[in-house]
């Protein structure tokens, strides 16, 4: 009895110490965003002069780049280690040549901002560009790309929590609702047409697992009529700032 006992115990304890970095400096960093307008689409902005000034942002990046992901065993461990460390970077890059128009301007006619080391992970320096192509997306999660933001306007906007691997899928559930409600960047109708945002294009093949951007629309808006479904919203590239 004593051993079935102690075993529970260790299966308890294994479910809830969940492999994370101490995300305490992240949440700082998220304390500064805030609700707006920018360009007329509703959006969550960042107050990128006081992260670089208060250090929370440079704190929260050397937490992501000395954590050994080694010790990732689930996906949902992984997914919310790398969906949060994608977003820190984007942050830092944004951060590091601030002031700035669109986080596109730090990439260049050879290299675009995406092919540019944004920071280490693991012990090497990676790109923006391998952690989403080569690390996130073969995980087969469509729902990243409601969750990984490339701080500009038109991007799903950034949660006020880190993603945390014991409630993500609340957490993707709920930025796919929030997303697919805001007419400016995520889906609207207009003319008997159901326009949703470009990144369904861009990715399209990520959500076959989901039956299809379709079946994943009207998943998470069964409110919606069976309109035709084109993904050509306008995309701002602007960055998404407070000022």
């Amino acid at each position: 009895m004593k051993i079935i006992v102690m075993l529970i115990g260790l299966m308890i304890f294994s479910q809830v110490s969940a492999q994370q970095p101490d995300w305490t400096d992240y949440e700082q960093v998220l304390s500064h965003l805030k609700s707006g307008k920018k360009h007329d689409i509703d959006l969550i902005l960042v107050d990128y002069p006081s992260i670089r000034a208060e250090g929370s942002l440079q704190r929260a990046y050397e937490t992501i780049a000395n954590f050994d992901t080694t010790q990732l065993k689930t996906q949902q461990e992984k997914l919310a280690f790398y969906i949060n460390a994608y977003n820190i970077l984007a942050l830092k890059m944004v951060a590091d040549h601030w002031p700035l128009e669109s986080i596109k301007d730090v990439g260049s006619l050879f290299r675009s901002v995406w092919k540019q080391p944004a920071g280490q992970l693991s012990g090497r320096a990676i790109t923006l560009g391998e952690l989403e192509h080569q690390i996130l997306r073969p995980m087969g999660e469509p729902r990243i790309h409601l969750a990984i933001v490339c701080a500009s306007v038109s991007c799903p906007d950034l949660r006020r929590e880190p993603y945390r691997p014991e409630i993500l899928a609340q957490q993707l559930d709920d930025q796919a609702v929030r997303f697919l409600h805001n007419a400016g960047k995520g889906l609207r109708i207009e003319d008997h047409v159901i326009r949703i945002s470009k990144i369904f294009d861009w990715f399209e093949e990520d959500f076959d697992k989901s039956g299809g951007v379709s079946v994943f629309i009207h998943h998470y808006r069964p409110d919606l009529a069976a309109y035709p479904i084109k993904a050509n919203l306008p995309y701002d590239w602007s960055v998404n700032s407070l000022q």
